[in-house]
């Protein structure tokens, strides 16, 4: 399986973005970040601030052996602005946790954080992987935003269900790493193009 080999020869320089946003189920994005890079994918790791509040930058700093950028403005490394450079270099956008207020604001054009606004600069494919509560996405907005996405072009891995963070078992489980690198797999190229 593509997922597990290790420095896989056709993704050696491959880019992808993986974005991070609010939800509990940031705590699997660093095992997602940790089998893509070991993968030989150069990954760029961008946070939303609620996301920093279940998993640190310095976690995937040392899992991929680059700054994690949180703010859209503030960081020198990028003088044309984060949203900008990062959108030129990436092959991929993933996002994993991909909120219902991530999902929202994408749906609906709106850009008022990095994360937000690099996926509207973004070019290339993007893929989401929905987590929330199965309340939340049993909700009509949610399903009309999801419907929004699909129709624009999204791709999306999950959500399954199972065993949630709020003690219940339902849909909405972010799905597993491995089942979102082998999303990734199917939709990365494996040329330099």
């Amino acid at each position: 399986m593509s997922s597990s080999s290790q420095g896989d020869s056709t993704l050696q320089g491959r880019k992808i973005i993986v974005g991070v946003s609010g939800g509990i189920a940031a705590y699997k994005s660093a095992d997602l970040v940790s089998k893509l890079v070991q993968s030989g994918i150069e990954v760029r790791v961008v946070m939303t601030s609620a996301a920093t509040h279940f998993v640190g930058t310095a976690t995937f700093q040392a899992l991929t052996g680059k700054p994690v950028v949180t703010e859209l403005l503030s960081d020198p490394a990028y003088p044309l602005g984060a949203h900008v450079e990062l959108a030129a270099e990436a092959q991929l956008m993933c996002i994993a946790p991909a909120t219902a207020d991530y999902l929202s604001k994408v749906a609906h054009g709106q850009a008022d954080d990095l994360l937000t606004t690099l996926t509207l600069a973004y070019p290339g494919p993007l893929l989401v992987a929905p987590a929330m509560n199965s309340d939340m996405w049993a909700k009509p907005a949610v399903q009309r935003n999801i419907t929004i996405l699909k129709e624009d072009g999204v791709h999306l891995v999950g959500p399954g269900t199972g065993w949630l963070s709020c003690r219940r078992t339902g849909a909405g489980r972010m799905s597993e790493p491995v089942e979102i690198i082998d999303a990734i797999h199917k939709r990365l190229p494996s040329d330099s193009q």
